[in-house]
C-alpha cells in the first residue's frame, strides 16, 4: 500500500468514473464489467474509498443503452446512472456527469475503453501527490490513419497558435479533483469544449501518456464531419483570433486592392495598346465576392454563438436517474425528485418552528 504524507492527499479519495453514453449497446457491458474490478482492485489497495463507483450518462441512446445501465445499477452499488432527457452531445453529457455526482476525484473516459483504464491508478497516484488535473495523452498515433493523424497534429497547432490552451494530444481522458469541477461550474457557457475550459481553472496538473487501444465493437461516433464541426467549434468557442484574421485579411485586400488600381491606372494612361479584357474585370469579382462571403461566414459563426449564450438554455437536462441504494426506486423520474425535495424541506420547516 503506497502512503502520503506532507503536502499529499493522506485521505483516501472517493472516486466517481463518468462514462458518457450514446448507443452504447455493444460495448457497455464489458466496459462496467472492466470498471467495477478496476475499482474493487484499487480499493483493496486503498488508493480509493470503498464506495467509489462508475456513473454512466445516456446521451439520448435509442438503443438499449438505458436498460443495461439500471440492471447494472440494480446488481451492484458501483454502478449509477443518468438519462438525460434528449441528446445534449459528448461535451453536456461528460459535463452533467461531473456537475450530477458526488465524489472527492473523477475520471472521465469513453464507453468504448479504447483508453487505458488501467492508467487510472497512476492518475490517483498524481491526484494524492497533490494534483488536481491530471490529463491522459497518448504516447504515440500510430494506429491512425494518415490523414487523422495529421490533421490531429494540424489542429493541436493550430490552436495553440491562436492562443488558446490545450493538452497536446489529450481528448476527454482525465482526472479531475472536487475543487476543479467547482471551478468548472463558474463556466456558464453553453457552447462547451472541456478541453479548453479544463485548463482555465489554473489549477496544479500533470500528465501520464497510454496507447490508445483500437476499437473493438460498435462503431466510432466521431466520423470526418463530426471531428471538423469538434474543431471549429474549438476555434471559435476558445478564441476571437479569427475574427482578428479577418481583419487583416481585409486590410490585406484593400492595400492589393489600391496597387492593383494603381496598376490599371498607369497602363491605361500609358500604354497606347492597351486592350480591357473580361479576366481583369471578372476575376476580381468573384475572388471580393467569396472572401467576403468567407468573413460573412466567420463573423456569422461568433454571432451566433452570442444568440445562444444570451439564451442561457441549460446545458443538459436530466430525465431519470438509476442509482444504489435505492432498492424499491431505483429510476427516479425528475419530477418525483422535485416533489420529494419539497416535502422534505416543510417538513424541515415544520420542525423549525415547532
Amino acid at each position: 500500500m503506497l502512503e502520503f504524507t506532507g503536502g499529499a492527499r493522506a485521505r483516501v479519495p472517493r472516486l466517481a468514473v463518468v462514462v458518457p453514453c450514446h448507443n452504447e449497446e455493444p460495448t457497455l457491458p464489458r466496459a462496467l464489467a472492466t470498471l467495477r474490478s478496476l475499482l474493487e482492485q484499487l480499493a483493496a489497495e486503498w488508493l480509493i474509498a470503498g464506495d467509489s463507483y462508475v456513473v454512466c450518462v445516456d446521451d439520448g441512446s435509442r438503443d438499449r443503452t438505458w436498460p443495461i445501465v439500471m440492471a447494472e445499477a440494480r446488481q451492484s452499488p458501483r454502478v449509477r446512472g443518468i438519462k438525460l432527457t434528449r441528446n445534449f452531445g459528448q461535451q453536456g453529457a461528460m459535463l452533467a456527469g461531473l456537475l450530477e455526482s458526488d465524489a472527492d476525484a473523477y475520471v472521465t473516459i469513453d464507453a468504448d475503453l479504447q483508453d487505458d483504464e488501467t492508467r487510472i491508478r497512476e492518475m490517483i497516484v498524481k491526484y494524492r501527490e497533490g494534483y488536481d488535473v491530471v490529463y491522459g495523452v497518448r504516447g504515440s498515433r500510430e494506429r491512425d490513419s494518415w490523414l487523422k493523424r495529421n490533421t490531429a497534429i494540424g489542429f493541436y497547432r493550430f490552436v495553440n497558435l491562436i492562443g488558446a490552451r490545450i493538452v497536446y494530444n489529450h481528448a476527454d481522458f482525465r482526472l479531475m479533483s472536487r475543487g476543479a469541477v467547482d471551478r468548472l461550474r463558474e463556466f456558464p457557457e453553453s457552447n462547451l469544449f472541456l478541453r479548453g475550459l479544463v485548463p482555465m481553472v489554473g489549477l496544479p496538473s500533470t500528465t501520464v501518456t497510454y496507447d490508445r487501444r483500437a476499437r473493438e465493437a460498435g462503431e466510432t461516433k466521431y466520423g470526418p464531419l463530426r471531428l471538423f464541426g469538434l474543431a471549429w467549434e474549438a476555434v471559435t468557442s476558445l478564441s476571437v483570433m479569427p475574427l482578428r484574421l479577418v481583419s487583416v485579411i481585409g486590410a490585406l485586400v484593400a492595400i492589393a486592392s489600391l496597387v492593383t488600381a494603381a496598376w490599371a491606372l498607369g497602363v491605361r494612361l500609358f500604354d497606347p495598346q492597351y486592350l480591357p479584357g473580361w479576366a481583369s474585370t471578372v476575376l476580381p469579382i468573384y475572388f471580393l465576392g467569396g472572401l467576403q462571403i468567407l468573413c460573412m461566414g466567420i463573423i456569422g459563426e461568433y454571432v451566433g454563438k452570442i444568440y445562444l449564450e444570451t439564451k442561457k438554455r441549460p446545458r443538459y437536462l436530466v430525465g431519470e436517474q438509476a442509482a444504489e441504494p435505492v432498492p424499491s426506486a431505483q429510476v427516479v423520474p425528475l419530477n418525483e425528485r422535485r416533489r420529494s425535495d419539497r416535502r422534505q424541506g416543510d417538513r424541515r420547516r415544520g420542525a423549525q418552528v415547532a
